[in-house]
């Protein structure tokens, strides 16, 4: 028999799950970068062949990229909720309308999706710029 889930219960565990699995991949694209900017930097340093370069920084564009959509499949995720919440809302106080007051209250800079932009495509461009360092240290041994 299937336990009974009402519409806030509902509305609420949605938000919660997804929430936590976004902080959950946005950490784990941290770890992984970490160790991929390492990779990168001690491939540098022992000066590998620049193929492997361009490996390593193709990459930390593919990550990147897809961590990106990722990103963006948990907002989807997320917001499907907020306008269920919302009307939740509306049976408490203003001081307890969470959902509504952020929404009037946030710029386009503080929040966690900029955030998570601002890494992403910083590592986007980082994996793009060892990709084009590679090319440029494989065509001048030539």
């Amino acid at each position: 028999m299937l336990p009974t889930l009402n519409e806030q219960q509902y509305l609420c565990e949605h938000y919660r799950f997804n929430a936590e699995q976004r902080l959950k991949v946005f950490n784990f694209f941290v770890v992984l970068s970490m160790f991929a900017d390492g990779g990168v930097f001690a491939a540098v340093e022992k000066e590998f062949h620049p193929l492997i370069l361009i490996l390593l920084g193709g990459f930390v564009v593919i990550v990147s990229a897809v961590f990106w959509l990722v990103d963006a499949r948990s907002r989807q995720l997320l917001n499907l909720t907020v306008p269920g919440l919302k009307a939740l809302e509306q049976h408490f106080s203003e001081e307890a309308r969470i959902f509504a007051r952020d929404s009037r209250s946030h710029g386009r800079i503080v929040r966690y999706t900029f955030a998570f932009r601002a890494l992403i495509m910083g590592q986007l461009l980082f994996g793009g710029a060892v990709v084009a360092f590679g090319f440029f240290s494989l065509f001048s041994i030539s």
